[in-house]
């Protein structure tokens, strides 16, 4: 595989068509993949910050589950 076929490079007309094929390429991905880049940008987050990503905060319910 060469590197013109691993790294495309996409033109758009507009900020609004690039965020368009953005969202449609996240939403083609798997859950556990958009899980994992969530994660990755939260431990990105916390090392500009400064502070371990393992400190206490604040608890939520993420899910729901009706029985």
């Amino acid at each position: 595989m060469d590197r013109k076929s691993r790294f495309p490079i996409r033109r758009y007309a507009s900020l609004e068509d690039m965020k368009a094929d953005e969202y449609l390429y996240w939403q083609q991905q798997p859950v556990y993949a958009r899980m994992d880049a969530v994660e990755e940008l939260n431990r990105d987050t916390f090392g500009l910050k400064g502070s371990p990503p393992d400190v206490q905060r604040l608890q939520r319910t993420l899910i729901h589950l009706k029985r």
